[in-house]
């Protein structure tokens, strides 16, 4: 059964970092792409990051730019999305998700079948 499982989301301060982690049982990332979604309330799901099992890798919106990365463990098939410099507009639930695919990675929620829970992560001072 595939299964993804958000964690590292909780408060915190402007300026802060944050890694979260997006573990995939079931299967296996390298012939996946992964992305990192956020919603915030009253919006609408939003892609923020993604990746492939070969690497590469896209970002989406232009307000994480310079800010967030996303990166990859083959050995813990697992997925991280770096946050630094978190401003209060991060406040969201991040939801990673998956899709199998021979290469590349979409940032488009309807291209992804597979989804996390989500963690919240609220940035506030």
């Amino acid at each position: 059964q595939l299964q993804l499982v958000e964690s590292g989301g909780g408060l915190m301060q402007p300026g802060e970092s944050l890694r979260l982690s997006c573990a995939a049982s079931g299967f296996t990332l390298d012939y996946y792409a992964i992305g990192w979604f956020r919603q915030a309330p009253g919006k609408e799901r939003e892609g923020v990051l993604c990746v492939h099992g070969g690497g590469a890798y896209t970002r989406s919106a232009d307000s994480v730019k310079g800010r967030f990365a996303i990166s990859r463990d083959s050995a813990k098939n697992t997925v991280y999305l770096q946050m630094n410099n978190l401003k209060p507009e991060d406040t969201a639930v991040y939801y990673c998700a998956a899709e199998r695919r021979p290469y590349g990675c979409s940032v488009s929620r309807i291209d992804y079948s597979f989804w996390g829970q989500g963690t919240q992560v609220t940035v506030s001072s």
